[in-house]
């Protein structure tokens, strides 16, 4: 079993060094690439358990994109192929027709040796992949999508605050959404503990920044408040324990919790968490750091739905 097809490399470290995206084609109304929007063209194959893949089936839900971005979801627990489609009939996407989503990888570059990843978008008049530049994904949503929005969608990357957005994204990702991978994926104890403190860190700085506005630019929602969401909604569910990030629970750090669950009560959050979906992924299929498989039966997800008080 190739460890890299579960998520895990590792410089010579032992730091966590995440693979770079091999597809990074783009769908733009200019069609630069040679892909332009275009309604139920594409296929947008995700993983409810997997944070990347998660931030767009939320901006596809907040824009209003369900109907133009058809959505194909993989089993959770993935084998020695990859993601696979067991969860629709006989096995197969029944667009695509294909069993793994290996497969429309290797279709579009038949030597490609490395990780299958999500969220992906493939084109389904040939079967390849358009892009898995999960990043770029969202951005392109927001920004090339328009044309298709919902009324009343909301702007999550717009103009005038785009650099302010990439300036607090780039610490969310590195510190913390690749952080908590950083901390899990870690074979050595200095690369585990300097991770460790950077995450939490981070997440101090972040809940700082909370309390004096609703949201991580004021009082609207933006595309990093979706990109820190996906990794707090994972946090106590299996980034605590499973990760060992046990400085302490998200339950434990009022400012956050409170904006977590008020993202997850709005309305394009929290109806795409499937937390039954993260914590057979995340605990059926990292092998070296849970090798008996056992998925806990906690945290209890009540607390979600309690009031945030940040209205």
């Amino acid at each position: 079993m190739n460890a890299a097809q579960f998520g895990k490399e590792t410089s010579g470290t032992g730091a966590f060094v995440r693979q770079a995206n091999r597809f990074t084609k783009r769908i733009t109304r200019a069609g630069t690439d040679g892909f332009v929007p275009e309604p139920g063209r594409y296929r947008l194959v995700v993983s409810l358990a997997c944070p990347w893949a998660h931030r767009a089936v939320i901006v596809r839900e907040l824009l209003g994109l369900q109907e133009a971005i058809p959505l194909a979801v993989v089993d959770p627990i993935r084998d020695e192929g990859g993601w696979r489609f067991t969860l629709d009939q006989d096995g197969r996407d029944p667009v695509l027709g294909i069993e793994y989503l290996s497969e429309a990888y290797l279709a579009t570059d038949p030597d490609y040796t490395g990780r299958v990843t999500v969220p992906c978008l493939v084109d389904t008049t040939t079967g390849h992949v358009v892009t898995n530049d999960f990043p770029q994904i969202t951005l392109d949503f927001a920004g090339e999508w328009t044309e298709f929005h919902a009324p009343g969608a909301p702007e999550l990357y717009p103009e005038p605050l785009r650099a302010e957005i990439d300036a607090v994204a780039e610490p969310i990702y590195r510190d913390i959404n690749n952080g908590v991978y950083r901390c899990g994926f870690a074979t050595s104890q200095e690369q585990y503990a300097a991770a460790f403190h950077e995450l939490f860190a981070a997440l101090d700085k972040v809940s700082e920044r909370l309390c004096h506005n609703r949201f991580l630019l004021g009082e609207r929602v933006t595309e990093a408040d979706v990109r820190l969401f996906t990794t707090l909604v994972r946090f106590d569910a299996v980034y605590h324990g499973h990760f060992k990030c046990n400085r302490h629970k998200l339950t434990e750090m009022p400012t956050l919790w409170a904006y977590a669950r008020d993202l997850f009560q709005t309305p394009g959050f929290g109806e795409t968490v499937n937390f039954d979906h993260i914590k057979r992924h995340y605990y059926g299929t990292h092998g070296q750091i849970n090798p008996t498989g056992i998925v806990p039966l906690g945290p209890d997800t009540e607390g979600w739905n309690s009031p945030h008080g940040r209205g």
